[in-house]
């Protein structure tokens, strides 16, 4: 008929798996070298922002330096970005500022000193 006896002796169990074997590889490989190392980034992104404390100097992903001056809530900060000591304006300019935009934390402030 259509298939010839020789063909159609052979198991072909065993070259299933060895054609799976390279697959599976580079399924292992891509996993090893692109999606691992993002996850741990986007991990060590998450951890930053979550510990973002008044004082520290930041810089956004809009590439903007300035220091935190009031976390006010759960995806906003307020960013000091120039100060008047230094730039002789006598003015205080400050931002809201959304959380995940921050790319660097500098410099971290010290802790918040809780009154008594």
């Amino acid at each position: 008929m259509l298939i010839s006896p020789a063909y159609a002796q052979t198991s072909g169990g065993s070259d299933f798996l060895i054609q799976l074997v390279p697959i599976l590889l580079m399924f292992v490989i891509f996993y090893m070298l692109l999606l691992r190392p993002q996850q741990q980034r986007v991990k060590q992104h998450r951890e930053m922002v979550a510990n973002l404390r008044r004082g520290d100097t930041v810089v956004t992903s809009g590439g903007i330096i300035g220091k935190v001056t009031k976390v006010r809530d759960d995806n906003e900060i307020e960013v000091e970005i120039a100060d008047p000591t230094v730039d002789k304006t006598h003015v205080r300019i400050i931002v809201r500022v959304v959380k995940a935009t921050v790319s660097e934390v500098r410099a971290k402030g010290e802790p918040v000193k809780e009154s008594a």
